[in-house]
C-alpha cells in the first residue's frame, strides 16, 4: 500500500516559487546591505583584511530558516499564542500514548532515503513517520520513497529546525532516533514556560525564541514576518524577559561592555596602537567624562572597567543602523549588525547576550506602523544619513524573549529545537541563565543581575555584561593619563547632536546620547 500524507502535523512544504516571492517581497521592503565589518564581539575586535574577514565569518552550516514576510496563512501560525499551553497539553497526551505503546523504532542510515529510492529501509522509515503523525498509518507500507514520503520528511525537518531537503541524512536520522521519553520530557519542560510566556499577550507582540534563533512579529493572531536572529553564546547567554518596546535609536553609539573591553579591545589595542582609530572608537574617563588620549595610557596595566569606550555611528559600528529598546533588568536590546552574513549560519549563537535581527528595517517599520509618517523609505533614508536620531514608540508592541525548546502550533505541529543553554530539566522559565557549566538546578539562572561574573576559570571576576550595557565605572589606578579638551587623536568627526522625536514632540535638537 502506498503511503498517504497525514494532515495532522504541519502544513504543506513551501514551493520554491512561493519562497522566492517572499524573499523578493522582503528585499523590496528593506534593502539588504551586506558589509564585511568584523563581528561585534571577540571577532569584531580582531581586525583583519576584508578577504580574511569574509573567510572567517563564512557560516560553517547553512541556516534552515529564512527571514520572510508571510504570505501563506498556513505558515502564519505563531510559535507563541494565548492557546499555546492548551496545544502543548494535547501534544503531551499524544506523546504519552506513543510512549505507552512502545515508542518508535530506531532508523538506520540508508541510500534508499531519497525520492525514487526503494527498499525495506523505506518501510521502516514510513512506520517511524506514521507513529509521530507525519504519515497516515494504514497498517501496511510499500518500499517506495515517493513524493508523499518526501513531503512528510520535509515537514519533519522543518519542525526540528533542519534543512528541508526531503532527504534523510545524518542530522535527520539523529532527530528521528531521539527516544519518545526524551521528547516527552522536553514537552513537559516547556509547558510551564508556555504558561508564563503566554500570559496577558496583547494583540501585537514580538516573540524572540532563543533556541530557535528566530523572531516573529505577530498581529491579530497571525505572523506578519519571521526573522533570523543571532542570540547569545552558551558562555554569554541571552536572558528571558518580557517588556514593551519603548524607543528606537537610529545610528546609535555602541558602548563597549567592560568584559569585551578586557577580553578583546585592550589586547587588540596593545598589538595595534591605531586599533581604536580604525574602528572609530573614542575613550572617556567614565560615562559622561572627558575624552582621553589612549596613547597616554599603559593598557597592559589597565582593567577593562577603568574607561568608557564608545564607538561612533558609522559602517563599522557594532549596532549598525538601529537599536530597539525596552525595559530590562539585564540591559539587553535588539539591534542591527554590520556582519549580516552570519544570519545565513545554522547555529546563530555569536552575541554577548543581545539579539541581532536580520532585515531589521522591516521589523522597525512594523513596530512604528505609520507613526508620525514613518514608513520603510523614511527608515532607510534616516539609516543612510548616519545621523543620530531617537524615536519614542507610541503604544509599542509587547516583546517576549523566550526559551522554547519545544512548542506546538494551532495545526498540531510539534516543534523541537536544541537545548542550547542546557536548561531543560532545571526548572528554568524566566531570568538570566548562567554560562554552561556554572550552577546546578535552580542555581543555573538568576532573576536579577549578579553583582559579579566569572572568568574563564569560573573564578569570581568583573560583572557579566551584555553587548552594549555599561558597567559602573571603577576608579582604579592605571598610570598617568592625559585628558583631552579637544580631540587630537581621532581624525573622524564626532556624531551629530542627537535629535529626539516622539509623543508631543516635533523634530528638533535634543540631548547628546550617552548610552
Amino acid at each position: 500500500m502506498r503511503s498517504r500524507e497525514s494532515g495532522s502535523i504541519g502544513s504543506e512544504a513551501r514551493s520554491s516559487t512561493s519562497l522566492i516571492s517572499r524573499r523578493a517581497a522582503l528585499l523590496l521592503a528593506g534593502a539588504m546591505v551586506v558589509t564585511l565589518a568584523a563581528d561585534p564581539a571577540e571577532a569584531f575586535f580582531k581586525r583583519k583584511e576584508k578577504a580574511t574577514q569574509l573567510k572567517a565569518n563564512t557560516p560553517k552550516t547553512k541556516a534552515a530558516t529564512v527571514t520572510e514576510v508571510l504570505e501563506d496563512e498556513r505558515e502564519a501560525a505563531p510559535m507563541l499564542t494565548v492557546e499555546s499551553p492548551y496545544f502543548m497539553s494535547r501534544a503531551i497526551v499524544r506523546y504519552e500514548r506513543i510512549a505507552a505503546a512502545g515508542g518508535w523504532p530506531e532508523i538506520e542510515p540508508s541510500k534508499e532515503f531519497a525520492k525514487g529510492g526503494e527498499g525495506p529501509a523505506v518501510i521502516a522509515l514510513k512506520q517511524r513517520l506514521a507513529i509521530e503523525g507525519y504519515l497516515l498509518d494504514e497498517g501496511q507500507f510499500d518500499e517506495a520513497y515517493d513524493g508523499i514520503t518526501e513531503r512528510a520528511v520535509v515537514r519533519f525537518q522543518r519542525n526540528h529546525g533542519l534543512q528541508p531537503t526531503g532527504k534523510v541524512g545524518k542530522s535527520t536520522i539523529k532527530e528521528l532516533n531521539v527516544p519518545v521519553l526524551v521528547r516527552l520530557a522536553t514537552l513537559r519542560a516547556n509547558l510551564t514556560r508556555l504558561e508564563e510566556y503566554s500570559r496577558d499577550l496583547a494583540q501585537r507582540y514580538l516573540t524572540v525564541n532563543i533556541p530557535a534563533a528566530q523572531l516573529e512579529a505577530v498581529s491579530d493572531g497571525a505572523v506578519y514576518s519571521r526573522h533570523n536572529i543571532i542570540a547569545g553564546k552558551p558562555d554569554r547567554p541571552s536572558p528571558v524577559v518580557s517588556a514593551k518596546i519603548s524607543d528606537l535609536n537610529f545610528n546609535p553609539y555602541w558602548n563597549a561592555p567592560a568584559s569585551i573591553v578586557a577580553k578583546d579591545i585592550i589586547p587588540a589595542l596593545i598589538k595595534d596602537p591605531e586599533h581604536l582609530q580604525k574602528l572609530n572608537i573614542r575613550v572617556f574617563d567614565g560615562v559622561g567624562g572627558p575624552e582621553i588620549d589612549p596613547a597616554t595610557v599603559d593598557w597592559s596595566r589597565t582593567p577593562g572597567d577603568r574607561y568608557h569606550f564608545r564607538q561612533e555611528p558609522g559602517e563599522e559600528n557594532a549596532m549598525a543602523s538601529v537599536k530597539i529598546n525596552f525595559p530590562s533588568p539585564f540591559g539587553v536590546y535588539m539591534h542591527d549588525t554590520p556582519t549580516k552574513q552570519l544570519f545565513d549560519a545554522g547555529d546563530r549563537y555569536f552575541s554577548s547576550g543581545c539579539v541581532r535581527v536580520d532585515q531589521i528595517h522591516v521589523l522597525v517599520n512594523w513596530i512604528l506602523r505609520g507613526q508620525d509618517g514613518w514608513d520603510i523609505e523614511r527608515i532607510r533614508e534616516v539609516a543612510d544619513l548616519a545621523e543620530r536620531l531617537d524615536v519614542k514608540v507610541l503604544d509599542g508592541p509587547q516583546v517576549r524573549w523566550v526559551y522554547l525548546t519545544g512548542w506546538v502550533t494551532e495545526d498540531g505541529s510539534v516543534n523541537f529545537r536544541p537545548d542550547i543553554y542546557e536548561l531543560d530539566g532545571s526548572g528554568f522559565v524566566v531570568g538570566q541563565p548562567l554560562p554552561i557549566g556554572q550552577g546546578n538546578g535552580s542555581e543555573r539562572w538568576v532573576t536579577k543581575p549578579l553583582p559579579y561574573g566569572y572568568d574563564d576559570q569560573n573564578n569570581a571576576a568583573l560583572p557579566v555584561e551584555i553587548d552594549g550595557d555599561i558597567e559602573q565605572q571603577h576608579a582604579k589606578s592605571s598610570g598617568p593619563i592625559k585628558i583631552i579638551r579637544k580631540t587630537n587623536f581621532n581624525t573622524r568627526p564626532a556624531a551629530p547632536t542627537t535629535k529626539v522625536v516622539g509623543e508631543n514632540d516635533t523634530p528638533g535638537l535634543g540631548k547628546q546620547d550617552a548610552n
